[in-house]
């Protein structure tokens, strides 16, 4: 008897340490995801700007692909935490930036830390 009563309480208590991790733990890394789209986006916006204002053929191919960055950007599901291609879609995003900044000739680094996150240039 004693040692099913412990087992229920242990039990219990488990799930109930468990959700609250597991609650911790998705939102510091939703917030992570999201600082880090929202650097993406600020970039890609400033950028299409700067290349609308002198606008040459040069520019062209850059402005396809940075409207292709920030599409898939737009498309990111955001409201969705149960999504299954979340890495993937990501990944892809990432990849769309690196192509973007070689056609910019710029180097990015974003690194997020726990002293502070960051995105250079």
């Amino acid at each position: 008897r004693f040692h099913g009563e412990g087992y229920q309480e242990g039990y219990a208590e488990g799930s109930h340490v468990g959700v609250v991790e597991g609650r911790r733990y998705g939102s510091l890394h939703g917030a992570k995801i999201g600082s880090e789209i929202g650097c993406y986006l600020g970039f890609a916006l400033t950028w299409q700007c700067l290349l609308q204002k002198g606008a040459d053929e040069k520019s062209g191919k850059k402005l396809r692909a940075l409207d292709s960055l920030i599409g898939m950007i737009q498309k990111f599901p955001y409201e969705d935490p149960t999504y299954d291609k979340l890495q993937e879609d990501l990944e892809k995003i990432r990849g769309k930036l690196k192509q973007v900044c070689s056609m910019l000739n710029i180097q990015s680094d974003f690194r997020i830390g726990t002293e502070r996150s960051s995105l250079t240039f």
